[in-house]
């Protein structure tokens, strides 16, 4: 009981902190400005993990902290040793170069690091959250918006202090929301993603060597992203941004963007071939084994059950069509242990317990 309260004074004071640090180097009307237009960016990076993460929807309590704690605590934790890095740089190479110390080795290590340690967590303490591939990419997504969304609030705000709104070619909020809303607003979760495909990857093996390996080859893909990104921005003027983003960072989106829907066409296979079993065992209906199967079929059913009897009963079919998709992936998966199985009993309770809501709610109306 006492960790979530601890954790939810963490993630408060570390917020206050930054607030209040803005604030105090740009003005609060700059903050204010910041959070209007970060908001628009991290709203579209939000509505992109969501659409990946819609076969089998994670938790929202544990997307939202995924981006607390990117907003708040990584975010803190990378100011501060990104900040004492700079300061050692100054001192080590001269004035003026602590700053290129930190965006090229400080900042990609430190920040993707701080990022990915939500990801460990919960491979670590929510295993049963943690399946494969878009899992990781999900949880590492929503950390790194979180990040990127306080770090453009600053950007913004800084933008804003210094040269007000200007006119999207010169300094001011329009140039910065055109490099940072438009054109790399996916940049900070594509470098953070590496090191969810990394323990994806780790989730679908046993061999500890793999579960060891993984991760850390994504982590340092990640930062090696990360360093050639702010390399291009930092060095030369900046001029070789734009070659680095269409020569190196576009295609590796693109390239992202497609792995994650052969993952995603993945858990639909996955999903589909364990419908029948699921049917055979009386765990589902078979008349339910075409709507489960697909998408579109799930939706149609959900938005069904809202028309005939309610909100709450589209909930509860909801609940119903995520259990299913987890049993799925469960005995695809593991079933390798004893809590394995304790898992898929829950899970078959789960089940159980939505599709009886969804008939009790059905039954009610009907009855009015």
């Amino acid at each position: 009981m006492l960790l979530p309260v601890l954790g939810l004074i963490v993630v408060a004071l570390c917020g206050l902190f930054l607030f209040g640090l803005a604030t105090a180097r740009v003005g609060w009307l700059a903050v204010a400005i910041g959070v209007v237009a970060a908001l628009v960016p991290v709203g579209v990076v939000v509505a992109g993990l969501l659409w990946v993460d819609r076969w089998e929807p994670e938790p929202a309590k544990l997307l939202l902290i995924a981006f607390a704690w990117g907003a708040c605590i990584a975010t803190v934790t990378a100011l501060l040793i990104n900040t004492g890095a700079e300061a050692f740089g100054d001192l080590l190479l001269g004035g003026g170069n602590g700053s290129k110390v930190s965006a090229l080795v400080s900042a990609p290590l430190v920040e993707e690091a701080a990022k990915g340690v939500f990801v460990l967590l919960i491979f670590w303490r929510r295993n049963e959250e943690f399946d494969g591939i878009v899992d990781g990419v999900v949880y590492a997504g929503f950390a790194a918006a979180g990040f990127a969304f306080t770090e453009n609030i600053y950007y913004f705000g800084r933008a804003f202090a210094d040269h007000g709104f200007g006119n999207g070619t010169s300094s001011g909020v329009l140039a910065a929301f055109l490099v940072r809303g438009v054109l790399s607003p996916f940049t900070h979760p594509l470098f953070t993603a590496m090191t969810g495909i990394g323990f994806g990857i780790a989730a679908r093996y046993a061999q500890r060597w793999v579960r060891i390996v993984a991760p850390l080859v994504g982590y340092l893909v990640g930062v090696l992203l990360h360093a050639l990104w702010n390399a291009a921005a930092t060095l030369n003027g900046g001029k070789s941004f734009l070659t680095l983003y269409f020569l190196v960072i576009l295609p590796l989106l693109i390239a992202a963007i497609y792995v994650i829907v052969l993952q995603r066409r993945r858990e639909q296979r996955i999903v589909a071939a364990a419908l029948p079993k699921m049917a055979a065992a009386r765990w589902i209906a078979p008349s339910e084994v075409d709507l489960l199967a697909s998408l579109s079929g799930r939706r149609e059913w959900r938005k069904q059950a809202r028309k005939q009897s309610g909100r709450a009963a589209a909930r509860a079919v909801g609940r119903y069509q995520a259990s299913v998709t987890e049993l799925a992936f469960l005995r695809r998966t593991r079933l390798r242990t004893e809590q394995d199985r304790q898992r898929q009993e829950e899970l078959l309770q789960a089940l159980r317990d939505a599709r009886a809501d969804a008939v009790r709610l059905a039954n009610n109306r009907d009855s009015r």
